[in-house]
């Protein structure tokens, strides 16, 4: 069973960036932690280690005066996670673009694929195992990135980012079903389908959405990484619940059911992860 890592942004935030700070430019301003928070994965037993590229694409660098730093940053991403988890396969991130395509948003397709195609490339010159696209929440934006990163030659993860629709079913953001997520990703070609992240997600939602996704997927590889639970606002900060052993729980439920890997998205820690490696590895 392969393991993918945990969290990087809330990681990013425990090691002390400010809220609404850029994580993505913390691979240059603070490479002594990005790497420290990579080990930490590695020494819990990740296979996977994941760029801190999320917010890498051009628009997204540019609410913070990065745009022209998308090569540079993005390398130098893909180098953190070399580094901090030497020894593990490093798969360089692509988050969403940042903004929403015609007509809910300003931006074209044609836009979008070049904005995807250039932080894809600058991730391949770094050298990364594969390509991980997360959190997407519109199958339209989620073809152009399969069809960007697919372009490199590299293996390509395609994740989305769901919500529990009526405790049964779930969707995205953008009111899609699961059946029409999926048959996105295996047109463009995506090696690897499944879901990260979810908002207002419990454990047991997760389970129920990788049924839903296993059945989708055709037979192709199947990943998962939920949060650490649905969070709750404790004394004004939003905090996830679900401790390691649920966690770890939750994934041997999920290889049970078929899935080829497991991880962890918003809230996890190298502890819960150490917990989940313990569950599904021999």
């Amino acid at each position: 069973m392969l393991v993918c890592d945990g969290a990087m942004g809330t990681q990013l935030m425990l090691a002390g960036m400010p809220p609404g700070d850029c994580g993505t430019l913390w691979n240059l301003e603070e490479p002594v932690k990005v790497e420290g928070i990579h080990a930490l994965y590695k020494e819990a037993g990740c296979d996977f280690a994941t760029s801190n590229t999320f917010g890498g694409c051009k628009h997204v660098l540019a609410q913070h005066g990065a745009e022209d730093r998308i090569v540079e940053l993005n390398k130098a991403g893909v180098e953190r996670a070399r580094r901090g988890a030497s020894g593990c396969w490093v798969l360089g991130d692509i988050g969403p673009f940042g903004d929403f395509l015609e007509p809910f948003g300003l931006t074209t397709t044609d836009e979008a694929l070049a904005l995807f195609q250039e932080q894809a490339q600058a991730l391949k010159e770094a050298g990364p195992d594969g390509i991980i696209i997360e959190t997407m929440t519109d199958a339209q934006e989620m073809r152009l990135a399969c069809r960007a990163a697919k372009r490199t030659g590299l293996p390509v993860i395609a994740t989305y980012a769901f919500d529990r629709a009526d405790g049964v079913t779930h969707r995205t953001m953008m009111g899609q079903d699961v059946p029409t997520c999926i048959e996105a990703v295996l047109e463009e070609g995506a090696d690897v389908v499944g879901a990260n992240c979810g908002k207002d997600m419990d454990l047991d939602d997760y389970a129920r959405l990788a049924e839903a996704i296993l059945k989708a997927a055709e037979g192709k590889p199947v990943i998962v990484q939920p949060n650490a639970g649905a969070p709750k606002m404790i004394d004004g900060k939003l905090t996830y619940l679900a401790t390691p052993q649920q966690m770890a729980d939750l994934a041997s439920r999920l290889v049970g059911m078929g899935v080829s890997m497991v991880g962890g998205c918003c809230g996890t820690t190298p502890e819960h992860l150490k917990a989940i490696c313990q569950a599904v590895k021999p």
